[in-house]
Order: C-alpha cells, then sequence, then structure tokens
C-alpha cells in the first residue's frame, strides 16, 4: 500500500489516539511548544520513531498545505463497507444515521463534511469511487483528524448503494434547490440517509430519482446555493434537533 502523510497538529494527535499504524513523525527542528510536546510524549509512549527536520523537509511533505512544524507518516485510510456502517448503528442500538455525498470533488468540502457528521453522531459516509474526492492529507487537515473516527465506505455506484439502502428500511433525502418542500417542515426521525450534491452540479439526475424525498433550504440571497459543507450541516443538524439521539436510545 502506498505511504501517507498527515500534517497538522491536531491531525496528528488524533490519529496517536487511534491506534492507527505511525511509521515516523517528523518535527520541526526546535518548535517544541505546546501540543507538539504532547504528541511527542504520546509518540515516546508507543516506541514511534521521531525525526527532527527542517522547515524545508516538512515544506516538501505538506505541499503547500499548513503544518504547523508537525507531520507523521502513516499506512493510507483503510475503507469500510456499507454492511460496517449498519453494523456500528446496530451495535449501538440506534437507527442508521448515513451521509451519502453525490460528487465532492474539494478535498477540503469533504474533509469539513467528516468533521460535522462525526461531532454529530453520524454512523457513515458513503462516497462514490469516480469523480469525487477520496481521503487524503488535505481531508485529514480539514477534518481536525475526525477522519479517523468516521467510517467511509466507497463504492461503485451510488443508485445502487441507494437501493441497498432502502432494503435495509432507510428513507433516502436529498437536499436540491426543487425540493418538495423545506427540510425544517420535513419529519427526519427514523432510519434516514442524507443525500449531499456537489456545489455546481448538485445532485445527479440518476441518484435524485433514488431519493425517497427531495429537501430544500430557504434562499433569500443573490447567490443561489450554499457551500456544500455548509448545507450538510444543516441537514444534519436539523436531524439532531428533531430528536435524533433521543429517539435512538
Amino acid at each position: 500500500m502506498d505511504e501517507q502523510y498527515i500534517i497538522g497538529r491536531n491531525p496528528v494527535l488524533e490519529v496517536l489516539k487511534t491506534g492507527k499504524e505511525i511509521e515516523k513523525i517528523f518535527i520541526l527542528k526546535g518548535d517544541l511548544k505546546g501540543s507538539i510536546n504532547k504528541i511527542v510524549g504520546i509518540a515516546k509512549d508507543k516506541n514511534i520513531l521521531i525525526q527532527y527536520v527542517d522547515k524545508n523537509k516538512l515544506d516538501q511533505i505538506a505541499q503547500g498545505g499548513s503544518h504547523q512544524g508537525i507531520a507523521a507518516l502513516v499506512t493510507p485510510y483503510v475503507y469500510f463497507s456499507i454492511d460496517d456502517i449498519l453494523k456500528k448503528a446496530d451495535k449501538q442500538e440506534k437507527a442508521p444515521f448515513i451521509l451519502i455525498l453525490d460528487g465532492i470533488e474539494d478535498p477540503h468540502n469533504l474533509g469539513a463534511i467528516v468533521r460535522t457528521a462525526e461531532c454529530a453522531g453520524v454512523h457513515g459516509i458513503i462516497i462514490p469511487k469516480r469523480r469525487a474526492a477520496h481521503v487524503t492529507s488535505t481531508v485529514y487537515k480539514s477534518s481536525a483528524g475526525a477522519v479517523e473516527h468516521m467510517m467511509i465506505a466507497k463504492v461503485n455506484n451510488l443508485s445502487d448503494a441507494i437501493e441497498k439502502l432502502k432494503k435495509k428500511g432507510l428513507w433516502i433525502y436529498g437536499a436540491d434547490v426543487d425540493g418538495e418542500s423545506y427540510y425544517f417542515n420535513t419529519d427526519l426521525k427514523g432510519s434516514i440517509a442524507l443525500v449531499i450534491g456537489s456545489e455546481g452540479k448538485g445532485i445527479s439526475r440518476l441518484v435524485k430519482e433514488k431519493c425517497d424525498f427531495l429537501l430544500k433550504i430557504p434562499m433569500f440571497g443573490k447567490v443561489s446555493s450554499l457551500n456544500a459543507s455548509n448545507a450538510a450541516s444543516i441537514l444534519i443538524y436539523e436531524v439532531v434537533r428533531q430528536g435524533y439521539e433521543k429517539k435512538r436510545q
């Protein structure tokens, strides 16, 4: 498997907490303040090799990203299956709450969505293998390390994945500017999957046809759509507001 770098203090700290295999940690020479000290302490306890390097080395690893004086060499993210996500919900004795991302190509958006989803208790995220952002160091950084706590499934066909979820009893709600009703007027309790499309094209036609309901967010300004991660946050926390945790306990 190819190697992958995680950059930034919070992402590296989160990876250390998960027990994921870390081959080496690179730290800027002389930069041992604040959370760097905590990272060094945990790494030494885990017998992880630490290498102190100059700024040029970290800049090269980060490829323009903000490394904050630290980077970790790790094995790549291991994707899960839809069944893994459903089993997670079952183990928690909760109805499944899943995100389906259709054509999200910006890794910063993917990372932001993962962070919100993890905070809100979403059981897993489904992404397509083609024409979509996958888990990279940028996603790790943008999610503040939340990727390591989120099950992400990568599938060949989103329509087939939706059919599988329907057979498992989930209702599919798509975010669309031409939705039938506003999200806050829709019952979002029970086993559900939210579909979020790309900023430019929205949800693809075939995926839209598979949705049980199409929801819209009120737009009163001159800009016709929200950033995908913002739209996802609004809908995710509407599910929470409607009693997600309470209903599933």
